[in-house]
């Protein structure tokens, strides 16, 4: 009958845990899991609770901080042009409305002016506003600390 009730404690939390999403309830479940344990293994009550506070206490000082740190760690940015979209460029050739050349993160790519009256000279340093049909838009950036970008 321990069992039973230990593991149903250990469902509720991660249950609650779910709703809360601070990693915090989900060790109690772990050290609720680990008393079924102890009880499926005929140990008295007092050991049960000893074994659900020691797992508890345990998991909450040294799995939930390295959790917290694995998921707060950032996720990819974009994938395919989504990941390129503000990146900065170097102008290899001329850009304008129609027409150019720009290097980015080492690759070469068409590109077009943002605006029909701007051109863009070689060694302009511009920013990448979308990716549309292939071609790269562009607009001037301000990128004077940013290094490593000349072809």
């Amino acid at each position: 009958m321990d069992v039973v009730l230990w593991v149903v404690v250990a469902v509720a939390l991660a249950v609650a845990e779910i709703f809360t999403a601070t990693l915090f309830l989900l060790m109690f479940s772990a050290g609720a899991l680990a008393a079924a344990a102890a009880a499926g293994l005929g140990a008295p009550v007092p050991l049960q609770a000893g074994v659900f506070v020691a797992v508890s206490a345990l998991t909450l000082a040294t799995v939930r901080p390295s959790l917290r740190r694995h998921l707060a760690k950032p996720g990819p940015v974009g994938m395919g042009v989504e990941a390129m979209q503000g990146a900065a460029a170097v102008v290899v050739e001329q850009v304008d409305v129609d027409s150019g050349m720009v290097k980015i993160d080492g690759e070469l790519w068409q590109a077009r002016s943002l605006e029909g009256s701007v051109t863009y000279p070689p060694g302009e340093r511009v920013r990448i506003v979308e990716i549309n049909a292939g071609t790269a838009v562009v607009w001037r950036d301000d990128l004077s600390g940013t290094t490593g970008l000349l072809p």
